[in-house]
């Protein structure tokens, strides 16, 4: 399903406060862009009140379609104390091994919601994150960016 994938590596420094582009560039932005393309493609289509399971399935086959390098349902060890533990975790999608993607079909975000993203981004040493909410009207309402 998932083509081969672009090796990239991140720093762990997080920093969220300071708007992107006062740091000279959008991280991975192109990518995210065309996910989020995908993403709207997929809403059209389907429209909202769906479960998370048929737009994950729909947006992967969107990413296929668009040739787009991504894993789904990537296992997300927590480290604990010097140790690799599975823990259940597993995120929605990366793509291009640098966006983290969190799909929802939820009524509406909460900050739990970001903090679940965020926590994906640092465990896996990711930078760039994607919430997206599919039980919206308009999908552009419904999708987060966050980067570490």
């Amino acid at each position: 399903m998932a083509a081969m994938m672009r090796g990239c590596h991140h720093g762990d420094t997080e920093n969220t406060e300071r708007p992107l582009r006062e740091r000279g560039s959008l991280l991975a932005e192109e990518t995210t862009e065309r996910v989020i393309g995908a993403a709207i493609d997929v809403h059209r289509e389907l429209g909202p009140g769906l479960l998370e399971s048929a737009y994950q399935a729909c947006l992967c086959h969107e990413l296929e379609l668009r040739a787009v390098d991504f894993e789904r349902e990537v296992p997300l060890p927590v480290a604990y104390k010097g140790v690799s533990l599975d823990a259940g975790y597993e995120m929605d999608i990366v793509v291009e091994d640098t966006v983290v993607l969190e799909l929802k079909s939820v009524d509406k975000l909460h900050p739990i919601h970001e903090a679940q993203l965020m926590t994906y981004l640092r465990l896996s040493r990711k930078r760039v994150g994607l919430l997206i909410n599919f039980n919206v009207p308009v999908l552009k309402n419904g999708i987060v960016r966050r980067v570490r």
